[in-house]
Parts: structure tokens; sequence; C-alpha cells
């Protein structure tokens, strides 16, 4: 088993493990460790990025407020998600909300980036959530699909 299975495994074990309003930066540290990206946010928070892209199915967006302590816990890798990426949206914008993608794809020819991330829609069932971009970087549609990698392999 690789080390990124490995750590996705653990992930549900290291959510449990955290408690909004008590957890502490430290503590998110401690399990999740260093963050992929640290963005700020306008009320003085800042939200630890944990992407578990490629491999895994899911994308962890983790609030810290600005007395230390764990404001929220999200998987960002969902429907209800996917459902607020809206065209004209930026890259950076759709990266905020999304974490980082499994795969980015530029086509030149049709001026156009595809991004995509990897979502478990059922227990069985894998699929592609993706976007695309313009060339100028806003968002211009978005799709879902069946992973490639999946078809066929849960029968």
């Amino acid at each position: 088993m690789s080390s990124i299975a490995l750590l996705t495994g653990c992930d549900p074990q290291k959510v449990s493990e955290l408690e909004e309003g008590v957890s502490t930066e430290q503590d998110v540290r401690a399990k999740f460790g260093t963050p992929e990206t640290i963005w700020p946010e306008a009320n003085g928070d800042r939200t630890f990025e944990y992407p578990r892209q490629p491999a895994g199915h899911v994308n962890y967006m983790i609030s810290i407020g600005s007395d230390g302590k764990m404001t929220s816990l999200r998987q960002v890798l969902h429907p209800s998600y996917f459902a607020k990426v809206a065209p004209g949206m930026t890259r950076d914008e759709v990266r905020r909300l999304l974490g980082k993608p499994a795969k980015v794809q530029a086509y030149k020819l049709q001026q156009e980036e595809i991004w995509d991330w990897r979502f478990s829609d059922r227990a069985t069932e894998i699929k592609v959530f993706s976007v695309t971009f313009d060339s100028a970087g806003a968002v211009k549609s978005t799709s879902v699909s069946l992973d490639p990698k999946e078809v066929g392999q849960h029968g």
C-alpha cells in the first residue's frame, strides 16, 4: 500500500479526533502535517488546504480562527461545493473553494485549460469533477463524469 493510500486511509480517524472551537492549530498540524497552502481570510482567519489528490478522493479545508482554534473542517470534494463553481470565477477562486486538482490539462488550440478532481459519489463509484477555464482564466463550464481509471473496477 502506498504512503498516500495510508495517509488518506487514516483521515477519518484524524478528522474525528479534532473538534471545532476546541482543537488548536497545533492539534491540526499534529494530525495533518504542514498544509499545502495557507489561505488568509478577510476576517483574520486562515484556511489550511490539505489536498488528497490525485490518489485520494477528498480535499480538506481547515479554518483556524484568530484565536488559534479550529473553526471548521470541511471535505470540499462534494456536489454542494461543486455547485458553487460558476461561470466567470477565476482559477484562484476555484482553487480556494476546492483545493488542488488531481490533474491540469492545457488545450492550446482551443485556448482552454481543464482542471479535474477525483471524488467519491457513493461508496463504490469514483467520479471526476472538471472545470474548463477560458484563455483569460475564467470558468467557462463544469462537468461530472465517471473516472476512466475506475470504470469496470467495481462490478
